[in-house]
């Protein structure tokens, strides 16, 4: 039988966390979160309904991006529906997440400090939450708090192709050749081009369910970024996971091949 500690030590811990962390200026700018998990939860608890870990993984991420709001970190990018998830789930779970996605995109930008915008693509998005995310991009902007991307529709490969196809178009409507094209095409105005252009990339990324690997997530941006595993699954994602991970990041020495 595993050992639970009670309510009022987690706290008492997460505190102490928070003061450490006061003590070092090592914070990203921008974390990026997996959210995996929600399905094998839903299956732990043996509810039948796969929506039901869905939607406890969107009421962690409102926690999540608290957490982050707090900690002073300037952009937050959550993945929440992949090109390979709109491939390989069925129909039924499809519908159920997406109506949670709007859902969570709707209480995200009910906080008028948040930004909230949407990184991917709308291919095979029900039009309905395509048009939320649309208006919830729009209605935020002015916000002044932490930018928050949600990655629905999100598949890293096919960003950088949408970045090339988006710069040749570019490049072709100004009258150039495929000559000047090659000339002056490089690293940073590929990067202008991404869903996230302008933004800085993650200096940290999060995943949940003890699960190792990127899964076609910020192929580009995080090229130098630090991973962070946590074996808990994403609804049970606790405050103190998220600080461990901060002062894990403040312990690295972050070398950019020097």
């Amino acid at each position: 039988m595993s050992f639970r500690a009670p309510a009022w030590l987690y706290k008492l811990y997460a505190r102490n966390l928070w003061r450490s962390l006061q003590r070092t200026h090592a914070r990203p700018q921008h974390v990026a979160m997996i959210i995996d998990g929600n399905r094998r939860w839903a299956k732990q608890l043996g509810l039948q309904d796969a929506a039901a870990g869905h939607r406890a993984g969107a009421a962690k991420m409102i926690e999540f991006i608290s957490w982050c709001d707090r900690a002073g970190i300037g952009t937050v990018t959550l993945y929440l529906l992949s090109q390979d998830n709109l491939r390989g789930r069925t129909p039924e779970e499809l519908k159920d997440l997406m109506g949670i996605i709007a859902e969570l995109a709707r209480d995200l930008a009910s906080n008028e400090r948040w930004q909230v915008q949407h990184v991917g693509s709308t291919e095979g998005l029900d039009p309905a939450l395509a048009e939320t995310l649309e208006e919830i991009s729009q209605d935020t902007s002015a916000g002044s708090g932490p930018h928050v991307n949600l990655a629905v529709g999100y598949g890293g490969r096919k960003e950088i192709v949408d970045a090339m196809r988006s710069i040749v178009r570019s490049h072709a409507d100004k009258g150039g050749s495929l000559e000047e094209l090659a000339e002056i095409l490089t690293p940073e105005l590929i990067g202008e081009h991404l869903y996230t252009g302008g933004q800085p990339d993650p200096d940290l990324v999060i995943r949940t369910s003890g699960e190792q690997r990127l899964s076609d997530f910020m192929l580009w941006q995080s090229a130098h970024s630090e991973f962070y595993f946590v074996e808990a699954l994403g609804p049970d994602l606790r405050e103190v996971d998220f600080l461990r991970a901060l002062r894990d990041y403040a312990s690295r020495s972050r070398r950019y091949g020097q």
